[in-house]
């Protein structure tokens, strides 16, 4: 019987293990974030373009750094930075778009998505 448990065990995890990657790669890609801003004095809109793989978050460009977590729902935490600056976004992902809220240290504000 522990030989047929052990069995068990390893066809489970070989069928269940390939359908958690593919949840988790949803949202992998290259997308375009357009960032808004309740105030005219924090700047207003600026696009910034991220990758996300296996659902990390990485910036797409030299100047601004991003990083952060996407949930198989599409639920989206990110960081953005660039020099002494940086931002916190929440949101959702859907599809190929997306939108949400950020916040920085004086600026608030929204901020769209669509995927390349």
């Amino acid at each position: 019987m522990n030989g047929f448990r052990k069995c068990l065990f390893a066809t489970i995890v070989a069928i269940a293990l390939p359908a958690a990657q593919a949840n988790a790669s949803t949202f992998d890609g290259a997308w375009n974030v357009r960032i808004s801003s309740s105030s005219e004095t924090c700047g207003n809109g600026a696009t910034v373009s991220i990758g996300i793989n296996n659902g990390q978050i990485a910036s797409s460009s030299a100047m601004v750094t991003a990083s952060g977590r996407v949930a198989d729902a599409g639920n989206i935490n990110v960081t953005l930075s660039t020099g002494i600056k940086r931002a916190v976004g929440f949101g959702r992902l859907s599809g190929t778009s997306g939108s949400g809220t950020w916040r920085g240290t004086m600026c608030t504000g929204t901020w769209t998505a669509e995927r390349q």
